[in-house]
């Protein structure tokens, strides 16, 4: 299977991440770039976006990146910065390249936007496996 179909498989595959609304806007070996918005559903009991809800966008960011190699990957270690608070509406992006893959780790940080405001700075260690995407 191509790398930058992967990603598009594991979004359809996908109930969580379809459910949040997540989109991939561009995708190619080793680069994911998805969006999503906050909804009114998302949000905490101070009115502002759960923090799983940016987490979550940052973490299929770095997934389907991850996986563009051909091979399985997941993750075994992230962790994330909350910079700013998100309301109900906000638009979010979240990025992730993985350029380098010379063994079965890969170490990577996303950053969480809105707009072009750095909110959030989730950072990943990913596992390669030894088995591979097909179609």
């Amino acid at each position: 299977m191509k790398g930058e179909a992967i990603p598009h498989k594991m979004l359809s595959q996908d109930a969580y991440s379809t459910w949040l609304g997540i989109e991939i806007l561009e995708c190619e070996i080793g680069r994911c770039k998805v969006a999503m918005t906050v909804r009114k559903e998302m949000l905490n009991s101070m009115g502002k976006a759960h923090g799983g809800i940016s987490y979550s966008l940052a973490d299929t960011a770095f997934g389907f990146a991850a996986n563009t190699h051909g091979k399985y990957a997941v993750s075994i270690e992230t962790s994330i910065n909350h910079i700013e608070a998100l309301e109900e509406g906000d638009y979010l992006t979240a990025e992730s390249v993985i350029e380098n893959v010379k063994n079965k780790l890969g170490f990577n940080i996303i950053e969480v936007k809105r707009g072009e405001e750095l909110v959030a700075l989730f950072k990943g260690v990913v596992y390669r496996t030894s088995k591979s995407w097909e179609e």
